[in-house]
């Protein structure tokens, strides 16, 4: 290869280090594995609050509601029956569902956002700003 070309390996300016390569490239295959194991494991939780939920409605179902059928009671307690059901299954299902897209969330963010576009760099965070390039514009015009 001539001079100013790194053969696809990046700019190195010293010699091929097959050591150095094979410490790298197991760093980078432990850190692929943990992640993928971390991204299970997020998911898993997720299906779990599902899971959860679905168990809690039928538990609910099957001793509130169908408790009062079984034993023979009124119209009335059973349509008292149902509303009790119907609130604890709704207050199940906000409270879980709502933690579940909380988890969701947060899972997008941390695990997927830092796994694969983060670098901790150094450089400092500018947020957009329109002012910042409204001024900049303006500088821009004035030269």
């Amino acid at each position: 290869l001539s001079e100013g070309h790194g053969g696809g390996h990046g700019d190195h300016d010293g010699e091929f280090n097959f050591g150095e390569i094979m410490i790298h490239q197991m760093i980078h295959t432990i850190e692929f594995v943990l992640g993928a194991i971390s991204n299970t494991a997020s998911y898993l939780r997720l299906w779990a609050l599902s899971l959860a939920h679905a168990e809690l409605s039928d538990v609910f179902w099957d001793r509130v509601l169908m408790g009062q059928v079984r034993s023979g009671s009124s119209f009335v307690v059973i349509f008292v029956a149902f509303a009790v059901w119907a609130a604890a299954t709704f207050m199940v299902l906000l409270v879980m569902e709502t933690l579940s897209a909380f988890l969701h969330a947060l899972r997008l963010h941390w695990v997927e956002f830092q796994n694969k576009f983060y670098m901790g760099d150094g450089y400092k965070f500018v947020p957009f700003d329109y002012k910042r390039l409204e001024s900049a514009d303006a500088g821009n015009a004035e030269d």
